[in-house]
């Protein structure tokens, strides 16, 4: 399971596969996930963009 955290399944949807609820999937394999701030960050910076004008 760290392994699909780790390549960003959304962490609902690998509770789901695994049969577990979000709460007890992240107490578990929160430790396990890493090296995902730099993508963490580049997505909270793109959406807090303001929307281009369509040309």
């Amino acid at each position: 399971m760290s392994t699909w955290l780790n390549a960003g399944v959304p962490a609902p949807q690998v509770a789901q596969w695994a049969g577990h609820s979000v709460n007890v999937l992240l107490r578990v394999y929160a430790k396990c996930i890493v090296g995902q701030d730099a993508t963490a960050r580049k997505l909270i910076s793109a959406a807090l963009k303001p929307p281009q004008p369509a040309n």
